[in-house]
């Protein structure tokens, strides 16, 4: 039984995967952060508040209040951490990529066309010489 568990252990997709959770814990703290304290007070300084929480508040009923402002306010977030992740992470590793590709020379495989695709050109073409 514990051989069974030493086994399932060791595997390489477990040990991957549990390293991939805690450099993905990490890195939200660095990009929570980035939103929190650099981003969401820039829209602050423009808006006049640091969320929308307090915008567009109904109260229907006996008191039941529909926060769309607190909506929005998660919407930007958001939107904001999709932006982070991608222009101060996707963008600069994609530029490193492109540099090493370059300097290494390597090149991108030209993608393959599709048989059948050729086929249907082959035959557009054709009837396009016999129509003319």
């Amino acid at each position: 039984m514990l051989k069974g568990f030493k086994e399932f252990i060791m595997k390489g997709n477990v040990v991957d995967l549990a390293v991939a959770v805690v450099i993905g814990a990490a890195f939200g703290a660095v990009i929570t952060a980035l939103v929190e304290n650099i981003l969401m007070p820039l829209i602050a300084a423009l808006v006049g508040s640091p969320n929308f929480d307090n915008f567009l508040v109904i109260t229907i009923g006996s008191g039941v209040a529909i926060k769309i402002g607190a909506f929005l306010t998660v919407l930007v977030n958001f939107i904001l951490v999709a932006a982070a992740i991608y222009f101060f992470v996707v963008v600069p590793m994609k530029h490193l990529a492109d540099m090493r590709d370059a300097r290494l020379g390597v090149e991108e495989p030209e993608a393959e066309v599709d048989p059948q695709l050729a086929l249907l050109a082959e035959i557009r073409d054709e009837l396009r010489s016999r129509t003319s």
